[in-house]
């Protein structure tokens, strides 16, 4: 690897799912000190290496967010980049969405990012190299049928990326969201229609991107890693979309 990232602390929220598992690695392959935030060790080495020191969190709570930001002010004294690609799908229309669920896709989606980056502030002003990058969706611009709660929380992730940019921008803190499509990892996965062959449904899926691909959880880290990095140093407030060109096309019926 380059170094891109040599001697930078970082702390990714969902460090032991696929695209945080891969971010950490990735992280840590570029020189920085990592902290895999999650509720458990989890994942397996089929999903990639486990990088980064493990750090018990749930996004959802005050006390273990403050806890988790105390951990590193401790150890560092700094913070370089926050990653906060913690969240959950809700497979529903709202009229199946039940109020709980409503409101624990919207706590970890949405209330997450904002607990974490509330917190991370102060530690983020010690660094000359700040950079947050949020997890937003495609699915933020457009719908996918069936995830009306899941599609909700990730526009009101990709708004408050650019308030937070905005806000946060004069004091050298740089505010950046992805916007993945279809990737294969265990999110998308859990996506796929019950009794159904895997392979069909994943050869369907990558039939309808320009690609002809579907991305992965390496492709991730590979932009998050740019976004960390000083050559995205005039990026700020965007939100990008990595998603095969999915939806630069009209979606038009299979003659």
């Amino acid at each position: 690897m380059t170094g891109m990232l040599d001697g930078r602390v970082a702390l990714v929220t969902g460090g032991r799912g696929g695209a945080g598992r891969a971010i950490c690695a990735r992280f840590e392959a570029e020189g920085a000190h990592v902290y895999a935030a999650d509720l458990a060790e989890g994942g397996s080495d089929a999903d990639g290496p486990a990088a980064g020191t493990f750090l018990r969190l749930d996004v959802t709570s005050e006390d273990e967010v403050l806890a988790a930001m105390d951990r590193v002010r401790s150890d560092h004294g700094r913070l370089d980049v926050l990653v906060n690609a913690a969240g959950i799908e809700v497979e529903a229309t709202i009229e199946e969405t039940s109020l709980d669920d409503f409101n624990r896709i919207m706590a970890i989606n949405v209330t997450g990012t904002f607990l974490t980056s509330k917190y991370a502030l102060p530690l983020l002003r010690g660094s000359e190299n700040a950079s947050i990058i949020n997890f937003g969706s495609y699915d933020g611009f457009i719908a996918d049928p069936g995830l009306a709660a899941y599609c909700a929380t990730k526009g009101a992730v990709h708004a408050l990326t650019k308030a937070m940019a905005c806000d946060h921008g004069p004091e050298g803190i740089r505010v950046n969201a992805i916007c993945p499509g279809y990737v294969d990892t265990p999110m998308l996965q859990q996506f796929f229609p019950d009794g159904t062959d895997p392979a069909d449904v994943r050869a369907e899926a990558e039939a309808v991107h320009p690609l002809r691909t579907i991305g992965t959880a390496t492709d991730m880290a590979n932009l998050v890693n740019w976004l960390a990095s000083d050559e995205a140093r005039y990026a700020s407030g965007q939100l990008w979309v990595l998603d095969g060109g999915l939806s630069a096309q009209v979606q038009q019926m299979r003659l």
